[in-house]
């Protein structure tokens, strides 16, 4: 029995090992395509011995490089995409015979260190021979069960729910068929809607007419006029105006030609609409250097009058004057079909909780739903006869945080690969003595200040890699830290005009700036409250992780080891599709090795994995993560101080000119020239592109839910409620309702048109002399609530998203519930700190 189960052991072990080989291509298989696309692959992908012989074939073809494969050392399931070292434990059973050449009759541990990148170009066949005779490494283990049973992978797009059965299969796909069909049927059905234009001239002293040609199919008419006209917030600093209503002319019943009719044909003429005042500026020459605007206004003529008109008893005329001293020039469009903002606030609504049942549930990818809820908004919009062209669709999308996003990413991809996140975070670990809390302090504090001074987008897209290698090396779960770090980020936004969105926004209002908001008392009235909200959000973090266990994984350190290598080779092979035969060629490679880990994985479930502390020295985390590449990290210093520089400069648009969009884009074609770089599809590879077409979708949207009047709805609501209350309380329920609206409405839309629509309010309660509401407060209350609250919700702020998808990318998935759970308390104690602070500071103090 002895020597019969001692055979079946030995053959175990010789086909553990013919399948170890089955993973390397034959020599003659690797192409020059095949290597093109091995090219692109992560350099940490690519080094692994399980493509040595692509490895081998590039340095026949093409000579060594600075990328060797590793050596004898090294373990074949070495897949982390920041090429990162760690402790592979094995636990040997001596009750169970594994079969697979271990010591399993001395029930030894043995922890072997597995690295990278060692310079031995024939490292990978070694290891290969070795793999089954030393048998300590985890995922080299093919013996026992794990051989005869095919371990069935996750999806390669990571879904969740895709293993909870048919019916919920089922549900979702028919659900979401249901959902296009109704789109795609509005969208085949609808024209895109065009208006045409007619250029005008308003005379001085005089009126100027027009006559609807066709009768309007509802009671309501929406005017456009373009032309050198003035906010409605700046009002009060003319007296000149363009006077608009519409009148409905009673004509002779043989009059034909409407469009022509002589002052003898009209019977009677009936105002039946008030009059719509367009300021315009004080001095005629003023208009001649005034950008143009367009003014919209919908009239409603009542359904006694539309039936009139439809009838044929009387038809619209359009009645324009003017009190300037001169003509006034004029684009003039109507629009007989005007949005109704009443039943599109219900659409609206509908389509916004429709997405964040998708994400929130995970249903489907954010990236996904988000296209999803984008395209059914322009859907409902065909469907009320307001479908955009395809021109204003991309108008919609903000180009410059995209080329912002995609010009930091390809900089971080760079970056990457000198090493210095790796050196940086062994740095931090040194400062803090490895002591958890003071280095997550350290780090969320830098970030927070960083973020005053940076737009808090490009801080977190530095900041993300170096808080994963650091939590890596201290070997804690980067999800909560990461959290803790973009909370900060917000936080840390908020102080400076310059540090968020929607403080830009605010900081940039013409009337805002008049009235005494510059840099300096923006930064001086956030202050107090920043400094406050940092210090009550330490708290909240520290009692939401009490423990230093809530910051560490729950599974052992060796398991979770794997599951990451997994993730990051399914994220490899999900990258190539299966277009060519060389494609095909690499990615079946790459199925195979997380084939392989996946059995290590389950082996090491089905027998059990026993943590062990390793508490390594500050010299080995030196000799670990050096820097790798100095010449590029030299060259990439000097293009991150160049687009630093101008980041900074930015604020002062006198001495630079350039966009944050195009600095960002700039510094990354800089970068690319001083790298030198060959495969440049690699660094392409490495960019978020979910994430960037994430936002498109979400700006698309968020434009569409504005077209339909949800942002409108909101400010109105707001504005009705401050002016229902008594004067004595108008100021504290003003910022009570300003702060508290835009902080909700910011965690579940985004929260630039939001901003961009409560600035209006503002403004509007600032300058009604009957409220005789001061402006700063408001202004103080709008930028407190619309950055505070980005940290609600995963998609609340810019900088939550970009966080997740790189760390996505990394291996580390956090889901919209996650997030939920730590964000959305901290956003509610923030407020609550600046709801006390502003009550105490403008209403009890008037500080202002």
């Amino acid at each position: 029995m002895k020597v019969k189960a001692t055979g079946k052991r030995i053959l175990r072990r010789r086909k553990s090992s013919k399948k170890s080989l089955e993973i390397y291509p034959a020599p003659n298989q690797v192409t020059e395509a095949s290597l093109e696309i091995w090219r692109t692959l992560p350099a940490a992908i690519r080094q692994d011995p399980s493509l040595a012989s692509f490895r081998q074939e590039h340095e026949r073809l093409h000579g060594p490089d600075d990328d060797p494969l590793p050596n004898e050392d090294c373990s074949a399931d070495d897949g982390d995409d920041n090429s990162k070292e760690f402790i592979t434990i094995k636990v040997t059973n001596p009750s169970q015979n594994g079969g697979d050449g271990t010591d399993s009759a001395s029930g030894k541990l043995t922890a072997t260190t597995t690295a990278t990148a060692t310079p031995s170009p024939r490292a990978g066949n070694k290891h290969q021979q070795n793999g089954e005779k030393h048998g300590h490494n985890a995922t080299m283990d093919h013996g026992g069960e794990g051989d005869e049973h095919e371990v069935t992978m996750h999806s390669m797009h990571g879904h969740p729910h895709q293993q909870h059965g048919k019916v919920f299969s089922t549900v979702k796909i028919s659900a979401l068929l249901v959902v296009w069909l109704i789109f795609t049927g509005f969208l085949m059905s609808k024209n895109e809607k065009e208006l045409e234009p007619r250029q005008m001239s308003i005379p001085e002293g005089r009126i100027r007419t027009y006559i609807l040609p066709d009768s309007p199919p509802g009671s309501r008419v929406g005017i456009y006029l373009k032309g050198a006209f003035l906010n409605d917030q700046q009002h009060n600093m003319t007296s000149n105006y363009v006077s608009v209503n519409l009148q409905l002319l009673y004509t002779n019943s043989n009059t034909s030609n409407l469009t022509n009719i002589q002052d003898h044909d009209v019977k009677h003429v009936e105002n039946v609409t008030d009059a719509w005042l367009v300021p315009v500026p004080a001095y005629p020459d003023q208009m001649d250097r005034m950008d143009e605007i367009t003014r919209k206004h919908v009239f409603d003529i009542g359904t006694a009058s539309h039936r009139k008109v439809a009838n044929g008893k009387a038809v619209i005329r359009v009645h324009m004057s003017s009190n300037v001293e001169a003509d006034v020039p004029v684009k003039f469009t109507y629009d007989s079909t005007p949005i109704d903002k009443e039943t599109g606030v219900i659409y609206a609504a509908i389509v916004l909780l429709g997405l964040y049942v998708l994400i929130i549930w995970e249903i489907v990818n954010r990236t996904f739903a988000a296209m999803i809820a984008s395209t059914l908004a322009i859907g409902v919009l065909a469907a009320m006869d307001e479908r955009p062209s395809m021109p204003k669709l991309i108008s919609w999308i903000d180009v410059e945080t995209l080329l912002l996003l995609f010009g930091m990413m390809i900089m971080v991809a760079i970056l990457s690969e000198t090493g210095i996140f790796d050196f940086l975070a062994v740095y931090a670990y040194q400062v803090t003595n490895g002591r958890v809390w003071p280095l997550i302090n350290c780090l969320c504090i830098f970030t927070a200040v960083l973020s005053s001074f940076l737009d808090n987008v490009t801080t977190v897209l530095l900041m993300t890699p170096v808080t994963i290698r650091l939590c890596e090396v201290m070997e804690l779960n980067p999800v909560p830290v990461l959290m803790s770090m973009v909370i900060y980020s917000n936080v840390g936004g908020t102080l400076t005009p310059v540090g968020d969105p929607p403080n830009v926004i605010i900081a940039s209002n013409s009337y805002i700036s008049k009235n005494g908001v510059n840099f300096a008392t923006f930064t001086l009235h956030m202050a107090i409250p920043i400094a406050i909200v940092m210090v009550t959000t330490y708290f909240q973090l520290r009692m939401k992780f009490k423990t230093i266990s809530d910051l560490r994984f729950s599974e052992p350190q060796d398991v979770q080891e794997i599951r990451h290598e997994i993730a990051v080779w399914q994220r490899a092979a999900a990258s190539l599709s299966s277009y060519s035969k060389d494609e095909d060629l690499v990615r079946e490679t790459l199925l195979k090795k997380v084939n392989k880990l996946s059995r290590s994985l389950k082996k090491k479930l089905v027998s059990g994995s026993v943590p062990v502390e390793y508490k390594a020295t500050l010299e080995e985390l030196k000799n670990k993560y050096p820097i790798r590449n100095k010449v590029l990290l030299v060259k990439s210093a000097v293009t991150l101080a160049f687009v630093i520089t101008f980041f900074f400069l930015h604020s002062a648009p006198d001495i630079q000119k350039l966009s944050l969009g195009w600095t960002a884009l700039l510094g990354a074609v800089l970068l690319l020239i001083l790298a030198d770089r060959e495969d440049i599809e690699s660094v392409i590879a490495r960019v978020e592109w979910s994430t960037l077409l994430f936002f498109a979708a979400l700006f698309i949207l968020m434009e569409a839910l504005a077209e339909l009047g949800l942002i409108e709805w909101i400010g109105k609501q707001t504005e009705n409620v401050i002016l229902s209350v008594s004067e004595e309380s108008r100021l504290a329920v003003a910022i009570l309702l300003i702060l508290w609206v835009s902080a909700f409405a910011s965690a579940f839309v985004d929260n630039i048109p939001l901003t961009t629509m409560m600035v209006k309010i503002a403004i509007g309660l600032a300058e009604n002399e009957a409220l005789d509401l001061p402006l700063k407060p408001l202004v103080w209350a709008l930028a407190l609530g619309a950055c505070l609250g980005g940290n609600g919700t995963l998609i609340g702020a810019s900088a939550n998203v970009v966080c997740a998808g790189v760390a996505e990318q990394h291996g580390y998935r956090f889901t919209f519930i996650e997030y939920f759970k730590v964000g959305f308390p901290v956003m509610v104690g923030s407020v609550i700190v600046s709801t006390v602070y502003l009550l105490f500071a403008h209403v009890v103090f008037t500080w202002h």
